[in-house]
Order: structure tokens, then sequence, then C-alpha cells
């Protein structure tokens, strides 16, 4: 595809666009930014995060450059440990963070109106047999606690709830792999899980100790 022809397409040419106004706004003013992260970086956090658009964890969390290791995929979610030898991307970018980068924090950021969980409970609405069903297997175990623990829900209220458990589910997951088990245990390493309800703005994050979802009263956060 020639330039010519790239920029006739509306979306990308707003793309376009918008990184112009970056590079005349934000690149050139925090320049000082840039230079420093061109000799790498140190990000304190590890997110994974859903592929979902509407659910962006640089704008969510006001994110500068560098701060952040994002992750995303449908759903969220963590495998668990594998040492068979294959594509493992979402490990792959795990171990990276937790061995190279030695991030302090692991967040798995969840969110309302989750496509991919979703499909779990509606599994005409994806290809059967696809990647996208085969993914979300990662996820079978929560859905089958949800399933148990409101047998009277709806179709809303099931998927809601797991969207929760699955957080909860990656968690485990995460503490399968040996080098995160030793980063918990030699360095203090944190697993979080938050969920970010985009119908009412609001902010949760797990509670181990009681094993539910609290609201994060955002007014007494003091940096």
């Amino acid at each position: 595809m020639t330039q010519e022809s790239l920029l006739t397409k509306k979306e990308i040419l707003k793309m376009m666009v918008g990184f112009r106004r970056f590079r005349e706004r934000f690149f050139k003013e925090q320049h000082s930014v840039y230079d420093s992260l061109a000799t790498g970086q140190s990000p304190k956090t590890l997110m994974i995060a859903c592929s979902d658009s509407r659910v962006d964890p640089a704008i969510l969390f006001s994110s500068s450059p560098g701060e952040i290791f994002v992750v995303r995929n449908v759903a969220n979610l963590v495998p668990p440990f594998e040492s068979n030898i294959g594509f493992h991307g979402v490990s792959a970018a795990i171990e990276f963070a937790v061995v190279n980068l030695q991030v302090e924090n692991v967040v798995i950021l969840g969110h309302r109106q989750c496509g991919g969980i979703r499909s779990l409970f509606q599994p005409d609405a994806i290809r059967e047999g696809g990647f996208v069903q085969q993914w979300m297997t990662i996820a079978g175990e929560a859905k089958e606690k949800v399933l148990k623990a409101h047998p009277e829900g709806d179709v809303d209220s099931h998927c809601r709830e797991c969207e929760k458990t699955s957080i909860v589910t990656s968690l485990d997951n995460l503490r399968t792999f040996p080098f995160i088990d030793f980063a918990v245990k030699n360095r203090g390493l944190q697993l979080i899980g938050v969920y970010f309800d985009l119908e009412d703005g609001k902010l949760s994050f797990y509670d181990e100790v009681t094993d539910a979802f609290r609201e994060l009263e955002i007014s007494k956060v003091q940096v």
C-alpha cells in the first residue's frame, strides 16, 4: 500500500493527524523524557489488561511513557505456567517484565462489558473451534464457579461476576510461574487484581482477606 492510498482511509488519516499532534505537543515538550527512555526502560508495574478498545491502561491511570509495562489480550487472562515448547506470547511478556525488568507489581486489570467473558455464556458470538474459544478455556473454571454460586442469575449478572472471578483465576495462574513465586518470596513482588466498571467509572480491587472486590475510595488516595 502506498502512502497516498494509506492516507485516503479516514481512520488511518485520523491516527496520523493524532501522531503529528503528539509529536508537536508532547514529544517536543517532553523531549527530556524520551531522551532518558532512549537508553532503556525501568517500569515498576506490569499490567495485564484486555485488548478492548474502551479500556486503555495509560489513559485510565494517566500514566507517562515508561511507567507501566502493558500486556493486552482477550479478557486480560493469564494462562497457567507450561514448560512445553510453543508460542507463549503472554507468558514471555510476563517473564521479561518480572525477570529482566524486575517490576515490583503485577496488576491484572479486568473490566465491565468484556466480550471475551461474555463469549463463555454466549458461545454463538464467536467462531466455533477458533482461537478465541480455545483461549477462553483459561476462564472456564471461573465460569463454573459463577454458575455454581449464582444458579438463578441471568447472562448479564453471570458475566459481571465472571469478569471479576476470572481476575482471581489469573492471579492464581500467576503463582504457578516459578520465577514469579521466587520474586514474591525473595523481593516482595506484589500481585494485584483490579476491576474497572466502565458503566459507572468506578475502580475496585481484590481483597484477598475477604475474597471479594471492594471499591477503591479514590478521594482518600494520596501520592
